[in-house]
């Protein structure tokens, strides 16, 4: 079987003879190339450049063909920050505050970096087609309309409901167009990519998200192709709804259990993809730790609808080597059992902490916010943006720290305030909010009292 046959064989839901493996390639593609995200994913030979080079080192089964979730929202107005090795940043939204649909401009394909995504597709199609999958990904509909409307998005849910499902739906409605241009420049899998969908309850998934991916899954598979719903985050709770919807495949990073991911979506006959390491392994380890993790996930999925993949879009500075490395596990079995018997796990060296030894020292409360990267990463840059207004709006001294784990210094941080799924707030050194941005007033109301039990402690 060739590469491409795995990758269909395992989206059928079916056996095979070895894993198929999918390293999600977006901005890294940039640093294959010497070259900076910002650079990278506004140049459609650069990013086929970078493709070609991921293909040659990675024998890839299945390849996403461009990783940027904003590609929608740029095109609708959205104002991006951009940055040297992450995609760019949601920085402007214009339906905040309520605003009406009918202030959007209308959705035109030829818009923004759109052009470039489908150039790059047809491009990769006749390069490498005929042995390599093409995944195109789109922006979830609820992640979506997240970056139309801000963190208005969540109070909005419960206040005007009716308004938040327009948004959805219409955000749905782009989905359909660009999963049709996908298909059309030759794509085989369209992924739909809503992380913002782990910060809700499985009540909200069903009633705001699973309706509108519905429309664009049953798009897809109209024209017999496959889909895959990919999540971010620790969406634990949301996993039976997730497995529910129509989509062929369901795709997690490391916050969910593996085994939890392959058990839930054997109910519903789907496959199941992920979930290597992205941080602590493939960015910061090295080719031993990233054998020993994908063997991991060879052993925990089994043979039967697994692809193997990293949780989310790949680092910009993953050492190429520890990709290798787990290529060399996918494709040579015999390797694989060697390495089981004969790799010794290393132990890291100590990072340094940036945390107090005391909280309760502290004249000020202290806010940790454990995130991947909140200028890369949609459900933590919403986070840190409701930890700063809830501190603009608390009285009293308050001091806020992003601790990222794409640094040894935030894996530290995260290890020593117990910290196990991203992202989490921490307040004076106990975990408050796990995985989900609370709303102003319950966030203000826990930053008060903190305020008061610092006051009362002096």
């Amino acid at each position: 079987m060739t590469g491409k046959e795995i990758l269909f064989a395992a989206l059928r839901n079916g056996l095979t003879p070895r894993p198929a493996w999918v390293p999600f390639v977006g901005v890294h593609g940039g640093r294959l190339v010497g070259v900076k995200a910002s650079e990278y994913l506004r140049s459609a030979d650069r990013m086929v450049e970078g493709l070609t080079q991921a293909v040659a080192r990675y024998r890839p089964d299945g390849l996403p063909v461009m990783f940027d979730l904003q590609l929608e929202a740029e095109a609708m107005g959205c104002g991006l920050a951009w940055a040297d090795e992450t995609p760019p940043a949601v920085k402007t939204h214009p339906l905040e505050g309520g605003g009406s649909l009918a202030a959007l401009p209308p959705f035109d394909l030829g818009a923004g970096r759109l052009p470039l995504a489908f150039e790059v597709t047809r491009r990769m199609k006749a390069q490498v087609g005929a042995e390599v999958g093409l995944y195109g990904l789109i922006c979830g509909p609820f992640t979506l309309a997240m970056h139309l409307m801000g963190n208005d998005l969540f109070m909005q849910m419960y206040d005007h409901p009716d308004y938040v499902k327009a948004v959805v739906g219409y955000c749905a409605s782009i989905g359909c167009k660009m999963a049709q241009a996908y298909l059309e420049a030759g794509a085989d899998v369209v992924a739909v990519v809503d992380p913002m969908t782990s910060q809700i309850s499985p009540e909200h998934f069903v009633e705001f998200v699973t309706p509108y991916v519905d429309q664009i899954f049953g798009a897809v598979r109209e024209r017999g192709r496959f889909s895959s719903l990919f999540v971010c985050g620790d969406a634990s709770r949301n996993l039976s709804e997730m497995a529910r919807t129509a989509c062929d495949n369901l795709s997690i990073d490391e916050n969910i259990p593996l085994g939890l991911l392959r058990d839930t979506s054997r109910t519903t006959g789907k496959s199941f993809g992920g979930n290597l390491k992205l941080t602590a392994v493939l960015l910061f380890g090295d080719e031993d730790d990233s054998r020993l993790d994908a063997i991991r996930c060879i052993d925990v999925a089994g043979s039967a609808g697994f692809i193997l993949a990293p949780g989310c879009d790949l680092p910009y500075g993953v050492p190429p080597q520890n990709l290798e490395a787990v290529a060399e596990m996918v494709h040579d079995g015999y390797r694989r059992e060697v390495c089981k018997r004969t790799i010794i796990v290393k132990q890291a060296a100590a990072a340094v902490c940036d945390l107090p030894e005391r909280y309760d020292a502290l004249a000020h409360v202290q806010v940790d916010v454990i995130t991947l990267d909140s200028a890369s990463c949609a459900p933590c840059q919403y986070m840190m943006d409701a930890v700063h207004r809830a501190v603009a709006a608390t009285g009293g001294p308050v001091v806020v720290k992003e601790h990222r784990i794409a640094t040894r210094e935030g894996l530290a941080a995260m290890q020593r305030l117990g910290v196990r799924n991203l992202p989490t707030i921490c307040i004076d050194g106990e975990v408050a909010f796990v995985s989900l941005i609370p709303d102003l007033r319950t966030l203000v109301a826990r930053l008060e009292a903190a305020v008061s039990r610092k006051g009362a402690q002096r």
